[in-house]
């Protein structure tokens, strides 16, 4: 069993009861506990006196309430625990991230967002947790251009050639191999290439023939994903190598995957701060799969 649970965020919301039902089947794959967690938030005008004194008790709460109906009855059950909280979800949520193997929460709330938008409790725990999080959409959610893709279960993660995320490959590479599925790298680079030139002051096309740029991209993401394929040799990788626009392709292949792998951004001196970069925003906005974000290796954080 894994020594880490999975963790569950639940608010009431249907969207929450949809990432509960995929934490407690990955739960289940993993070998591992499950932990179904309430932030109770309160008014940001409510003063100490309103406050109940004391930590929440889980047999309090009406939402963990809710989620063990929900729950009952389940065969093959992992063990698992309920836990009250109290704070701002944005604040709490990611600080669950340290004792946990994933954070599991829905794409929307009980606030209504149509999507994760910036300062949504979902997003500040993709940003900010140490651990992978796992945001689940709603069923029914349509992407559309999608690519004619062969059969069976999926796990697509995002591949970059100029600066791969290796914490993201394996992870990516893990949870293929948990669920039985085959990984599919999608990596996209630029086209067509337009070089400025001062002399004419003109932007002009390049003399690189796109064959040649796809079979260089090809070439550099086939290298990247060797030691993994070593690593993980009973999971089956293959690279899709497309022109374009990245977040765009890889919410395209989505569609009736098991799972979307991204990075987060590094940290980096001019920007110290955690992000979201531009392509995981926009996969968590559309995607029609679960979405995994997954932290830097601390060694690269």
């Amino acid at each position: 069993m894994s020594t880490l649970p999975v963790i569950a965020a639940v608010d009431g919301s249907d969207d929450s009861l949809v990432a509960l039902d995929w934490a407690f089947e990955t739960a289940l794959l993993r070998g591992a506990a499950l932990r179904v967690a309430h932030v109770r938030q309160f008014a940001a005008w409510a003063g100490p006196a309103v406050l109940p004194a004391g930590q929440p008790r889980a047999e309090d709460d009406p939402v963990l309430e809710s989620a063990r109906r929900y729950l009952a009855g389940r065969t093959g059950r992992p063990a698992t625990q309920y836990v009250a909280l109290e704070g701002a979800p944005g604040g709490v949520l990611p600080e669950l991230g340290a004792a946990a193997a994933l954070l599991v929460v829905g794409s929307r709330g009980r606030g209504g967002f149509a999507s994760l938008l910036l300062g949504s409790s979902g997003l500040a725990a993709a940003r900010d947790a140490d651990c992978p999080v796992v945001v689940v959409p709603k069923p029914g959610r349509q992407v559309h251009d999608t690519p004619p893709v062969e059969p069976g279960r999926r796990v697509v993660v995002g591949l970059r050639t100029d600066g791969p995320d290796e914490a993201a490959l394996s992870f990516a590479f893990a949870e293929a191999a948990a669920r039985g599925a085959r990984v599919q790298a999608v990596t996209a680079y630029d086209w067509p290439l337009h070089l400025w030139t001062a002399v004419t002051a003109q932007v002009v096309a390049p003399a690189e023939d796109r064959e040649a740029v796809e079979r260089e991209t090809r070439a550099l993401a086939e290298q990247i994903l060797a030691p993994h394929r070593a690593h993980r040799p009973e999971v089956r990788a293959e690279t899709a190598v497309v022109p374009g626009d990245a977040a765009g392709h890889l919410v395209a292949a989505s569609r009736d995957a098991a799972l979307l792998v991204v990075g987060r951004h590094r940290r980096r001196l001019s920007a110290p701060a955690r992000m979201i970069g531009s392509v995981t925003q926009a996969v968590l906005l559309h995607a029609a799969s679960p979405v995994a974000v997954v932290p830097p290796a601390p060694g690269q954080e």
